[in-house]
């Protein structure tokens, strides 16, 4: 099954479920234009100076051992379209071979995994990697992802297409938004957050979506990079 199938399928077990419908927010002029407007004006006005940060890193990373500094990953975005949502690399280059064998040797790492979909103290996690989560540092190349319209600045955190059936009723409302280089669940413990809350965190945004709201999340997403309480 293919990742559109997939989504297809999500979107079929939604509308077959007996239970009533998840409510649905009322687009708002924000939402529907000036968000996006946002988007532009501030990622043109950051990026120059993030950029040589960025190939600072990038450079720091590729000479521990000697690969690829970037990593992009298959993402669901607006509407179920896939996107390559772009990071700097935080783990070994094999991260993705190596998680089955991990999670079949260790039943904790198995339970924590399908719980939230993260592992605390994950071995794959290179140590500037850790650096590099702890101040959300990685993420910085996800702002060429908001300019070219498949993130926004704010918006729930982006998922691969096997967690949106975690979403439930909730799929409907994480599809119809951009997901956001940071977010409600990133400001408020990562580590201390159930993936249920998590959900209902990104249905919550949908609900308050406002220029003032972006606006703060915003200014405690810094100051969670400051304090260094990524996940």
């Amino acid at each position: 099954m293919n990742n559109l199938e997939k989504i297809n399928s999500c979107r079929a077990r939604q509308v077959g479920s007996s239970a009533s419908p998840a409510r649905t927010a009322r687009p708002s002029l924000y939402s529907q234009y000036f968000k996006r407007y946002l988007d532009i004006i501030f990622t043109v006005i950051v990026l120059p100076i993030f950029i040589p940060l960025i190939i600072v890193l990038a450079a720091a990373i590729f000479l521990l051992d000697q690969k690829n500094p970037f990593f992009a990953h298959k993402r669901v975005g607006r509407n179920g379209k896939i996107f390559k949502c772009l990071k700097l690399r935080t783990m070994v280059v094999n991260a993705e071979n190596i998680l089955p064998q991990m999670l079949n040797a260790s039943p904790e790492r198995l339970r924590e995994w399908s719980e939230s979909q993260k592992l605390t103290d994950d071995p794959r996690v290179t140590r500037i990697g850790r650096f590099l989560r702890a101040t959300s540092l990685d993420e910085i190349p996800q702002l060429l992802n908001v300019l070219s319209g498949e993130m926004s600045l704010v918006g729930p955190r982006p998922i691969v297409t096997d967690e949106l059936k975690r979403y439930g009723r909730g799929a409907a409302s994480y599809l119809r938004m951009r997901p956001g280089v940071t977010g409600m669940w990133q400001t408020t413990g990562r580590n201390d957050v159930s993936y249920a809350e998590r959900v209902s965190m990104d249905i919550e945004y949908e609900h308050n979506m406002s220029l003032w709201t972006d606006l703060k999340i915003m200014v405690m997403t810094v100051v969670a990079m400051l304090a260094k309480t990524g996940r």
